[in-house]
């Protein structure tokens, strides 16, 4: 076995490499360029209903679909580009969420003329740092927050779409809004060190 094989990870990503990969390089560190952030919330509300393995292996095609995830390009797509989007194979063929990645990019943009950023408006929930909190066994981990909520119904009401507070918080465990690494996993304490987060336990 090498070092990397050895080491404690959390049980949801040792099925495949690519969610190994998305594991240890990825998922829980803290995101703070925009179209990055933009990505995320079209590739978790993508993922409703589905696997995450299903969207991380179509992820390629999203961001050649979607402009490279550049919000103000995204939000001038019209019926033409939503007709070429539900005859792409390589991304989730479903019209409620084509469109809904659409009319979010404009939500995304007025955000962003609000705030500054993105960033600054989804990071001020969080204080700015990531909530981490000790999970000693995936059932441990919820799905849903009160944070999730209070976020959820506040991009809802600034008109984004597949946004439930389950997708939130999916999508704030995957920017390092929160930090949810079970206790035994190697990257939990290098998150931990990284951003000297508030701890939670």
């Amino acid at each position: 076995m090498t070092r990397a094989e050895n080491k404690r990870r959390c049980p949801w990503c040792l099925g495949s490499d690519s969610y190994l990969r998305y594991h240890d390089e990825e998922w829980g560190v803290p995101v703070h360029d925009d179209r990055r952030l933009f990505e995320f919330l079209v590739l978790e509300g993508a993922q409703a209903g589905l696997s995450w393995s299903t969207i991380l292996n179509k992820r390629k095609n999203y961001r050649r679909a979607f402009a490279r995830f550049d919000p103000a390009k995204v939000a001038r797509f019209g019926v033409r580009d939503v007709n070429r989007l539900l005859s792409d194979a390589g991304i989730v063929r479903n019209r409620l969420k084509i469109e809904s990645a659409i009319g979010n990019a404009s939500a995304f943009l007025e955000v962003r003329r609000e705030f500054g950023s993105f960033d600054a408006y989804i990071w001020d929930f969080v204080g700015g740092r990531p909530v981490t909190a000790r999970r000693r066994t995936m059932k441990d981990v919820p799905a849903r927050t009160p944070l999730s909520d209070a976020i959820s119904k506040d991009l809802k009401r600034r008109g984004f779409r597949f946004v439930g507070s389950t997708i939130v918080y999916a999508f704030m465990q995957a920017v390092g809004l929160a930090n949810d690494h079970l206790a035994g996993c190697f990257r939990r304490g290098q998150l931990t060190r990284a951003t000297e987060g508030p701890f939670f336990g």
